[in-house]
């Protein structure tokens, strides 16, 4: 049993436990242990680093030290959190070298942790062959998604050192090897808007409606994604966008863990599904899943 350090970061606490339920239960089914960071502490996103940089590194630098105490990788499901992480220890093994080590003085080593996002850890090859050998063969081909990657895993590469961030692929081979209809679009990583939907809400709805815009062009009935800021601002707000769109937009945002839920016969999957606030009940009984997966949604 593979054994990875694991950090969930705050948002999976709280707002996005389903995705939470659905990381664990996908990694429980595939036998990959998630050791959680003890007694971490907020990465700082998504606007410490713009306040005080030094405080921003602190934070990051406190779970970075804490994972260096357990296995490697450390795996992270937030793609802000990620960003956050990955930035904090490429500068503090690149950056001012007074603040690395007075940083380090206070936190300990880090030089050896190795950050990866959640959504290119499940979808290695390893993984794959995993999931495809775990699969309950259930008829996945109705789901026609656009995946959704968001920006915040992707870019800048110089530190997130991903060669694909324009056109990234792991959850396009993940899903197509479950039997998912993938359709490539161009908007994989086109911002959301993430946290301006409070201060901007119109800056976001307008971001927003273009991704339904383009999704639905290219023949989608679902967006998948592994953010959970991206799923938030695309799924809270549909119902809105679609009325500021002048059209009906039915498209559910799922996680892509809850797709694999759905390939690995995961009975908690109906119960993570259904917290979503565009239901995709209809989705999953018009692409004919078996009753039992959408009846209680």
């Amino acid at each position: 049993m593979p054994e990875v350090s694991y950090y969930p970061g705050c948002s999976l606490e709280a707002t996005a436990k389903d995705y939470a339920e659905s990381v664990e239960g996908v990694c429980e089914a595939l036998d990959i242990k998630l050791r959680e960071l003890p007694d971490w502490n907020c990465c700082g996103a998504s606007a410490a680093h713009s306040l005080d940089h030094k405080a921003a590194l602190n934070l990051g630098a406190r779970n970075l030290a804490l994972a260096g105490r357990g296995p490697s990788p450390l795996v992270v499901p937030c793609a802000l959190c990620y960003n956050r992480l990955a930035s904090a220890r490429h500068e503090l093994m690149e950056g001012d070298e007074l603040i690395i080590d007075e940083i380090k003085a206070m936190r300990g080593d880090y030089a050896g942790v190795q950050v990866v996002e959640l959504n290119d850890y499940l979808s290695s090859p390893q993984v794959i062959a995993q999931a495809r050998q775990k699969a309950v063969g259930q008829d996945l081909s109705g789901l026609k998604a656009v995946c959704y990657y968001g920006c915040q895993g992707q870019r800048p590469p110089a530190i997130t050192g991903k060669a694909d961030y324009e056109n990234p692929q792991g959850l396009d081979r993940l899903l197509s090897a479950l039997g998912v209809t993938v359709i490539d679009w161009p908007f994989k990583t086109d911002c959301c808007g993430a946290s301006h939907s409070v201060a901007r809400p119109d800056l976001v709805f307008t971001l927003v409606a273009r991704l339904y815009e383009r999704a639905l062009a290219q023949g989608a009935n679902c967006i998948v994604t592994g953010c959970q800021m991206c799923q938030a601002n695309l799924d809270m707000y549909q119902e809105e966008i679609a009325k500021q769109m002048g059209k009906d937009v039915y498209l559910p945002v799922l996680y892509f863990t809850e797709v694999m839920g759905l390939a690995l016969g995961i009975d908690e999957t109906p119960k993570w599904l259904k917290r979503h606030l565009v239901s995709p009940k209809g989705l999953l009984e018009k692409a004919q899943l078996p009753r039992q997966t959408w009846e209680r949604l």
